[in-house]
């Protein structure tokens, strides 16, 4: 940024545009994935803010000579797909000038078309204006909500930076991580994992492999969850660890705990005669047998020795209804 008094990446260390350089790589080897910025509205040691927060916020220098040049600057230069604003929570919008940026960015800007925001704009914006809301940090409701939402979670249960004294208990287990991923995506969130890099740009070995876990658990299962959308039902009544997805006429469910006896019982999906359930990385690629019994639909589960996922498993079925239709309204909204 040209508006940081020298403390930037272009007159220090590396002189280079590092988040040009970055733009540049993503967009060119990775096109399908969509590049966006953070920004943190707050600096806490700017000596431009320390005099608006001494003023109570009755001047704000720091928003007129800093914020909104750099919030331009980064749209205009880097023309991002989503722009991520963060610590807004000591002052209200209007210190901020948000309405007045956000008018410029959805009317005027190179972005205008394409460009989202989060809700993170000011005190008593959190959850109330934005083009998806994150809530609170960890927002995770488990039931779906009549507005697009994000999750944001960190790896490390503790912080969003990079801790040298962190322990193995410190991080999610894959477990966590793909549970946590599965009941944001079936209630309609999306998903934003943040990792802890160290100084020099480096994941800590054990961050990297739950990167790489969920990245093996994704090819295999990945349409329960790319391009889904949230099923009439999200969680089964009955057997709690089973979330649901949809993708066309497919419905999915994401099976957190493999069960005892390799048999499931579904208590919120009703089969016909003509459905078809079959389990994601299963070689065989066997129809698995299905029978109603009072509770629900009971499935059989192939040999886990055929089934490449080492951790949750997930059912397509095809042919199959919901028992309750209470979220249909909902869902038709979302």
């Amino acid at each position: 940024s040209k508006n940081s008094f020298s403390w930037n990446s272009m007159d220090v260390g590396p002189k280079r545009d590092l988040v040009g350089d970055l733009a540049r790589a993503i967009r060119k080897t990775t096109p399908h994935i969509h590049f966006g910025l953070y920004y943190s509205l707050l600096e806490w040691f700017n000596p431009l803010y320390l005099i608006d927060k001494a003023n109570d916020f009755q001047t704000n220098d720091y928003i007129t000579r800093k914020v909104i040049p750099d919030l331009i600057d980064i749209v205009n230069d880097y023309e991002p797909d989503v722009i991520w604003s963060d610590g807004d929570w000591d002052a209200y919008d209007w210190y901020f000038n948000s309405t007045v940026f956000l008018a410029w960015l959805f009317n005027d800007s190179p972005v205008k078309d394409t460009v989202v925001v989060n809700d993170r704009w000011g005190i008593g914006v959190l959850c109330t204006h934005g083009s998806f809301y994150s809530c609170s940090d960890r927002y995770n409701p488990g039931v779906l909500q009549a507005h697009k939402w994000e999750n944001a979670m960190t790896l490390d249960k503790l912080s969003w930076g990079y801790r040298r004294n962190t322990v193995l208990s410190d991080y999610l287990t894959i477990e966590e991580l793909l549970e946590t991923l599965t009941e944001t995506i079936s209630c309609g969130g999306n998903i934003l994992i943040n990792v802890g890099p160290t100084h020099d740009g480096m994941l800590p070995p054990l961050m990297e492999e739950r990167l790489l876990q969920m990245g093996e658990w994704l090819r295999i299962n990945g349409e329960a969850i790319y391009s889904s959308t949230p099923w009439v039902v999200q969680n089964d009544t009955l057997t709690r660890g089973v979330w649901f997805t949809s993708a066309g006429e497919s419905v999915y469910a994401i099976v957190l705990n493999w069960p005892k006896n390799g048999l499931l019982t579904l208590a919120a999906v009703k089969s016909s005669t003509d459905t078809v359930v079959t389990m994601l990385g299963d070689s065989t690629q066997q129809k698995l047998p299905t029978a109603e019994v009072p509770q629900g639909l009971q499935i059989n589960f192939p040999s886990r020795a055929d089934v490449s996922s080492q951790w949750v498993w997930v059912l397509k079925m095809n042919a199959v209804s919901s028992v309750s239709k209470g979220t249909d309204e909902m869902r038709n909204k979302h």
